[in-house]
């Protein structure tokens, strides 16, 4: 049996090639994911441990520059008692925080959010151990700065050069000192580093005199474990101490956190391809096993068992598979390759090692690869095995009977409804617990729809048939009668393309939705013509806002301060807004009372936040201003009522009320209203009253809008790239269908070309046969997409103000076209093949 099972591989190459294809492509997905996050994770943790190799204890603090403590951090006075202590050879301060750096064009080099600056702290030897210098040297005087290699080549700097950099506030000009290579995380992560003398960084990012962290360096046979001992009763209340071992094992798991997280995603749609495979396997085995019926039959006549052709068929599957899995790791380590070398395209640098290749990835992928196989051609295994030998002789096509059909469409049916009460439950549900409940409700119903398909088959398709014949004639009354002739055939090729495309148009149903839903937020709350923020997400200083204020055609503006008051037992988030322009900036709608109250000091609540607390205009509440620490106690009147808005706080207060309380404001974003709306000018207006600094970007309403509503369709492009591999495997579905469908009809086509069906008509059959088969998944996969992406979207209606559903029909079009177009680029070589058939040949065949 093995040497059949052998034989029948190597007789049938041709008609396998799609699922040795099909199975190679899956392969390639999960060996290609375990392979990248290997190499990844290993290169990160060597980097972390290089990083510690020389540290034997770490002392971290939560020192903020805005905290109102003035003696958090470490001050030289503890530093000078660490480097004091027996065993230490030396211990460092370090300061860090934002820095922005113009390219020579005054563009921001990074991507804002890990652009950093920190401190260059020379030993001894006039040397910082943690950068080495390939030009230059380290900063010595207040105005020169040192610039990592990436930066200093990205922006065109030479040593010598003026460089302005940006910090949170106002840019500066420096002479670059140097440039340094280095391992640091947020430099590998595509921003930038800068480097100050000790004196300015301590300045910028903290106060004089103190540091954020310390690394301690151990003397020649000290203990880590006693250095600790010794330091921990130096350090205040707010830091933490831990050895160098310690921290680096912790940044290990951190990282191995991270990966996980993304090997996690990456594996579960090479599970969609996989499981999309199956059905073309299963198609393949199937379609093989009635060809050889009369073989199968006479094996059985000659003494063979049911258990040794169900054997043969199931062998000949793990043939394939090995072979499939083989190739297919061989182009999954080549594709981690190329995901860590288009790693460096996005900005991201991998630090260097090797490529890992480990026993898990290695048996994984080849036992996923066979397994899969063997498990598709089970059920075609079982069917073989039941041919009688006698019956099945003159037979050339086993057919399904009458009872098999009913009791699968009845399977069929209370399968698909047990999971359209789920996923409707869910949508009921809302919140996490319907999404859980939709998700298992989704699986029950692609499963159940699969088992149904086959009968849904012949009423869909009926749908195209009179316009296949209206407009093609003959070759279409032929193709639309081919593609529900045999029902199952056609239904496992287009359950492929149809669970792909349940999964692509789910995702687009939301995400458009999504996408309009903050659109209209925008548009509906914002009047302003350009926010203004930092690069990095923090806060602005409040020298922006002096500027702007300044600057010429504005009309009105505002900061959004985050700030927040204590009222009775509640603490309420606010925003410290100017009165008189704050509505002129936001779409505000008062229900009681007047906005112009704010310039009289009294405070607006929004509407829920109001009747949740039972306030009400005229109420004098007693509240704490400023921090948890430093409470201050005032007498506050509700001038206002008004509809909430999303981009303010429920509680909005005039910045005068807070100002005496806050020396250093929290400004995460000034909202400005320009004479003439947004403009050229009028942005170029802002940019130079800024002082044309990188760090602070200026945004119209569009921008607004990309910044909200830009990352959903970045995370469809993703989405849409990985589950392009589901789809190449449908694709060959339809391919090998058409393939052994040809070559199973050699007779019919033969006698079709013998009464006058030229060779142009019969390739037309074939590419319309595959067409229809595509569109008919196309339609299945786009209206459970549809209905799926609904429900998830009921349960995320309450968080998103103006929530409604939206169907994409311009992506939805574009996915029954290139259903369409998938069905004539696979219908190409059969169509070819039999189109050049011999007709006298043909119709000899048996």
């Amino acid at each position: 049996m093995f040497r059949t099972a052998l034989r029948n591989v190597l007789a049938h190459k041709a008609r396998l090639l799609m699922t040795v294809l099909a199975v190679m492509l899956g392969v390639a997905f999960v060996s290609g994911t375990l392979v990248f996050t290997d190499t990844l994770g290993n290169a990160y943790r060597n980097q972390s441990a290089k990083s510690y190799d020389d540290v034997a204890v770490a002392v971290s603090t939560y020192a903020d520059p805005d905290d109102s403590k003035k003696d958090d951090g470490i001050s030289d006075r503890t530093l000078e008692g660490i480097r004091a202590l027996d065993g230490v050879a030396g211990a460092t301060g370090r300061v860090s925080g934002f820095a922005g750096v113009a390219d020579k064009d005054g563009k921001l080099i990074g991507n804002g959010w890990s652009n950093t600056g920190g401190n260059y702290a020379p030993g001894k030897d006039g040397k910082d151990p943690a950068y080495d210098f390939t030009e230059g040297t380290g900063p010595a005087s207040a105005d020169t700065v040192a610039l990592d290699e990436d930066s200093a080549e990205k922006g065109g700097y030479q040593v010598g050069d003026t460089v302005r950099v940006a910090t949170n506030g106002p840019v500066k000009e420096f002479t670059l000192a140097g440039v340094f290579t280095t391992e640091d995380g947020a430099v590998n992560a595509g921003g930038s580093l800068v480097l100050f003398p000790t004196e300015v960084a301590q300045q910028l990012y903290l106060r004089p005199g103190f540091y954020q962290d310390v690394t301690v360096a151990a003397a020649a046979g000290a203990s880590d474990g006693e250095i600790l001992a010794a330091v921990e009763p130096l350090l205040p209340k707010d830091a933490e101490a831990q050895t160098g071992t310690e921290l680096a094992d912790e940044q290990a798991e951190s990282i191995e956190s991270g990966l996980s997280n993304l090997n996690t995603m990456l594996l579960a749609f090479a599970a969609i391809a996989l499981f999309v495979g199956v059905f073309l396997i299963a198609n393949t085995f199937t379609m093989l096993v009635a060809q050889r019926t009369r073989e199968l039959a006479l094996m059985r006549a000659v003494g063979a068992s049911r258990r040794q052709v169900k054997r043969s068929v199931i062998l000949e599957a793990a043939l394939v598979g090995v072979i499939a899995s083989v190739v297919g790791f061989a182009l999954g380590v080549g594709l981690a390759t190329g995901l860590r070398s288009a790693m460096g395209a996005f900005g991201a640098k991998v630090p260097a090692g090797p490529l890992i290749v480990s026993p898990t990835a290695v048996g994984a992928a080849l036992a996923v690869g066979v397994l899969i196989t063997m498990l598709a051609a089970w059920l075609p295994a079982r069917r073989a095995a039941k041919i009688a030998p006698v019956a099945a002789m003159s037979s050339v096509h086993a057919v399904a009977s009458t009872k098999s059909l009913v009791l699968r469409n009845s399977i069929g049916g209370v399968i698909t409804l047990l999971g359209a009460a789920g996923i409707s439950g869910g949508a009921a549900t809302g919140g996490s617990d319907g999404r859980m409940l939709i998700g298992a409700g989704a699986f029950f119903a692609l499963i159940g729809v699969i088992i149904l398909i086959p009968l849904l088959s012949r009423p869909v398709i009926a749908l195209f048939r009179p316009l296949l014949q209206g407009v093609f004639g003959v070759a279409g009354k032929l193709a639309g009668q081919n593609a529900v002739r045999n029902p199952r055939r056609t239904g496992a090729t287009a359950s492929a393309l149809a669970i792909g495309l349940t999964l692509v148009t789910g995702l687009s149903v939301l995400g458009v939705t999504l996408g309009q839903a903050i659109d209209k937020m925008t548009t509906d709350n914002i009047r302003a013509d350009y926010m203004i923020s930092m690069a990095s997400g923090g806060a602005l200083d409040a020298s922006a806002l002096e500027a702007i204020e300044k600057a010429k055609g504005v009309a009105a503006v505002s900061p959004q301060q985050a700030t927040s008051l204590e009222i009775g037992d509640t603490w309420h988030s606010a925003s410290a807004v100017t009165p008189g322009d704050v509505e002129k900036v936001f779409d505000l709608k008062t229900v009681s009372g007047s906005l112009a109250s704010l310039g009289q000091g009294s405070i607006a609540v929004a509407e829920d936040t109001a009747k949740s607390n039972g306030y009400k205009v005229g109420d004098t509440l007693k509240a704490n201003v400023g921090s948890e620490d430093e409470p201050h106690a005032e007498e506050l009147t509700v001038g206002a009522v008004y509809r909430g808005n999303e981009f303010l706080s429920p509680v909005l207060v005039p910045t005068s009320l807070v100002a005496p309380y806050e020396t250093k404001p929290y400004i995460p974003e000034i909202w400005v209203a320009m004479d003439g709306g947004a403009s050229d000018a009028n942005e170029q207006a802002l940019v130079d009253a800024l002082g044309d600094n990188p760090a602070i970007s200026v945004m119209d309403q569009q921008d607004i809008r990309n910044l909200f509503g830009g990352f959903i369709n970045t995370a469809l492009n993703i989405m849409y790239g990985l589950l392009a591999m589901a789809l190449l495997i449908a694709v060959l579905g339809v391919v090998n269908t058409l393939a052994m469908s040809v070559f199973e009809r050699q007779q019919e086509i033969g006698m079709l070309r013998a009464i006058g069906l030229d060779r142009r008509r019969v390739k037309r059959m074939i590419r319309l046969e595959a067409v229809v088969i595509s569109l008919f998944g196309a339609v299945i996969g786009i209206g459970l997409g549809t209905f799926l992406g609904w429900a998830i979207g009921e349960t995320i209606r309450g968080e998103i103000p103006g929530y409604a559903l939206v169907l994409p029909w311009d992506r939805i079009g574009i996915f029954l076209l290139l259903a369409g177009v998938v069905g004539v680029l696979a219908a190409m070589w059969p169509a070819r093949s039999a189109a050049r058939l011999n007709m006298l040949t043909a119709i000899k065949t048996e």
